[in-house]
């Protein structure tokens, strides 16, 4: 049972508090107040609301949105860390700007729409206004409704402006050819040659360790996942995370070429790889080879600024650009020298990472892209595009839709089914079937009918025509008039 208790102010004045127990039993208060009417109307309220099941306490729509999404949702929202970091990215670029100082009680559907128009004049793209909306700020606000924080959603039935698919293009047999050639070395084609092979994701394909692979029945398990986070974003601080499961959640068994499998064999034999090593891992760079000792005559060189500098100074490294260990040397000693003396702040030492997964970023820059500038296409696929095609050139060869799916880890059969026709030659089949329907049939050399039977033939197709016209109205006619005189 609520009641209200009179309390005395710093300044002398009487102010009454509203108390009411909530679903569990515990005293909570509905706010102070100047009367006791309005401190009995709030108690009154606050009982109401517990009646009906409604939890929470309206209170806390005062806080701030700011507040809310960094101390509340955002550290229990339950999401795949690299979702998490994506999220942040773009709560900190499109949404707390508009609504971070607000209070979430005055946050209503208007004031989405007026954020859209927002974004828009921005000259944010719709992909990423729909994807902030729907994938963030509806979860915001969802949970804030589910947590008893507000009474309704402030985005939901807020619409979007419509994005519209773009048609698939897909990497022909030809093009792959291509870009396979123009790859750096044989571990960079065995790789892509097992995604084309496979249709994994890069994370998928980038965790396969040799414990995965059966040889003898040519199976493939995929099990992990790796993704690339930045270190402030990952729990312990490191740039790859594993996953115990793939995408989906659920791990799938895909079945290998006997051509493909015979490669990686080689691979792992000539590597010398363990059953828990990677298939395809990044390799260390060999350091630079020590600078032989040099006579005095040779310790001088001349720069590219026309100027002439002796190995092993601070000058030869500053000013003459010289980066060989003997004047490196010489400048990191100078440096220890000074951190010594308290005079420089050391910065902080690179962190060496030791992780052998192969970084996306690393192999788009310095393999695929080059290997595709090469290939001179007419377009630029990515490598994600590998999957596409690994799924195209299935179906174009005739193979069934279920597996596919399966092969590919899709929970919808409709995801495998945007791959269907993706190839330029897919449409060749309807194509043929459409020109033998409308190619006339060839008839002999003395037969063919001249310009004046084709004319008759047609005034008398369309004379009977007109005849059938006419006694399907008559009949029409009769049957309403009959209907009419029925007696009812």
């Amino acid at each position: 049972m609520g009641f209200t208790r009179k309390r005395r102010s710093r300044n002398g004045k009487i102010r009454y508090q509203a108390l009411y127990e909530d679903a569990c039993g515990v005293r909570q208060t509905a706010g102070t107040y100047a009367t006791l009417k309005e401190a009995d109307k709030a108690w009154q309220r606050a009982e109401s609301r517990t009646a009906e099941g409604k939890r929470g306490d309206p209170r806390r729509a005062k806080q701030r949105f700011r507040v809310y999404v960094e101390a509340t949702w955002l550290p229990n929202h339950r999401i795949e860390e690299s979702t998490r970091q994506d999220y942040v990215y773009a709560i900190n670029a499109h949404i707390m700007p508009f609504f971070g100082e607000m209070r979430l009680k005055d946050i209503s559907s208007e004031t989405v729409r007026n954020w859209i128009t927002h974004l828009k004049e921005r000259g944010v793209p719709a992909h990423r206004i729909r994807y902030c909306k729907t994938s963030i700020l509806n979860a915001i606000f969802t949970t804030a409704v589910n947590d008893g924080i507000l009474e309704y959603h402030p985005s939901r039935g807020v619409e979007t402006d419509p994005v519209p698919e773009k048609p698939r293009k897909t990497i022909t047999p030809e093009q792959f050819n291509l870009i396979y050639q123009a790859l750096p070395d044989a571990d960079a084609q065995l790789l892509i040659e097992t995604d084309i092979e496979s249709g994994l994701r890069w994370g998928e394909l980038t965790e396969l360790r040799v414990k995965d692979l059966d040889i003898p029945t040519r199976i493939l398990t995929v099990s992990r996942a790796v993704v690339q986070l930045v270190r402030k974003h990952h729990p312990e601080g490191k740039r790859f995370l594993i996953k115990e499961y793939p995408k989906g959640k659920r791990w799938r068994r895909i079945k290998l070429s006997a051509q493909i499998v015979a490669k990686l064999k080689a691979h792992i034999e000539a590597e010398g790889l363990q059953p828990g090593d990677l298939l395809f891992a990044r390799h260390r760079p060999t350091p630079p080879p020590a600078l032989q000792i040099v006579t005095p005559e040779n310790l001088t060189f001349e720069a590219a600024n026309g100027r002439t500098y002796t190995h092993g100074t601070i000058t030869a490294y500053n000013l003459g650009k010289c980066k060989c260990d003997r004047c490196r040397g010489a400048y990191a000693t100078y440096r220890a020298k000074r951190r010594a003396k308290g005079k420089d702040n050391p910065r902080k030492p690179r962190t060496i990472d030791d992780d052998p997964h192969i970084s996306a970023s690393w192999f788009r820059k310095h393999c695929w892209y080059p290997a595709r500038d090469a290939a001179d296409l007419d377009w630029s696929p990515r490598i994600h595009d590998l999957r596409h095609a690994h799924a195209s050139w299935l179906l174009a060869g005739g193979a069934d839709l279920q597996v596919v799916k399966e092969r590919l880890g899709h929970r919808k059969i409709s995801t495998t089914e945007r791959y269907l026709h993706t190839l330029p030659n897919a449409d060749e089949t309807a194509l043929d079937a459409l020109d033998k329907i409308r190619a006339p049939q060839a008839a002999p050399q003395g037969d063919q009918p001249n310009a004046a039977e084709l004319e008759r033939e047609l005034a008398e197709a369309q004379a009977r025509i007109a005849e059938l016209q006419t006694v399907i109205t008559d009949q029409l006619i009769a049957q309403t008039t009959k209907s009419a005189l029925r007696p009812a």
